[in-house]
């Protein structure tokens, strides 16, 4: 079951609960990154849980919008949950700036011959692209490219270790027009 209610002046709610049973606590601000906190089975009395927010970390330049990394899986164009956490904040922030364009680039890690990173990047370009226009932002305001490994943020070309490429799978986010 789902319960959705909204805090006191003071940040606070208060809920009856069932002894015994597990609750996922899900604390949402339009202005802080979302959190959750696990209530194990309690046996009785009263449970106390403090669940902190950190506001959210978009920085807005004259050239692009910067986020904490949009992370690809390996071989995949998928995006991840914590993917989606982050190009949520871009949608919010092209909610503010309703004239906003962006150029979304994506990038591959080393792995593969240099065609199929390309179109890899491609996909994981456009895959961005449909997320923000599943959420509402015109498709007029977005554009993608891939440019597999063209630009790593590491350069480490065939020697790279798993977070190195973890990091070069990234999208990044230029301000075409704000």
């Amino acid at each position: 079951m789902i319960a959705t209610t909204q805090t006191n002046s003071s940040g606070e709610v208060m809920y009856d609960i069932n002894c015994n049973t597990s609750y996922i606590f899900q604390v949402t601000n339009p202005d802080y990154d979302p959190a959750s906190s696990t209530v194990e089975k309690v046996k009785s009395g009263r449970t106390s849980v403090v669940i902190e927010l950190d506001p959210i970390e978009v920085i807005v330049t004259e050239t692009e919008v910067i986020l904490k990394n949009i992370y690809f899986e390996f071989n995949k164009s998928n995006i991840t949950e914590q993917g989606a956490t982050e190009l949520d904040k871009l949608v919010k922030v092209m909610k503010d700036y309703p004239t906003m364009e962006i150029l979304v680039k994506s990038h591959t890690d080393s792995k593969g011959t240099s065609a199929y990173n390309l179109n890899l990047s491609n996909q994981r370009a456009q895959s961005t692209v449909q997320y923000l226009i599943s959420k509402g932002i015109a498709k007029e305001r977005l554009s993608g490219k891939g440019l597999g490994f063209t630009e790593p943020k590491i350069d480490c070309k065939e020697n790279c270790t798993d977070e190195q490429d973890a990091q070069n799978r990234r999208s990044e986010f230029l301000i075409v027009k704000k």
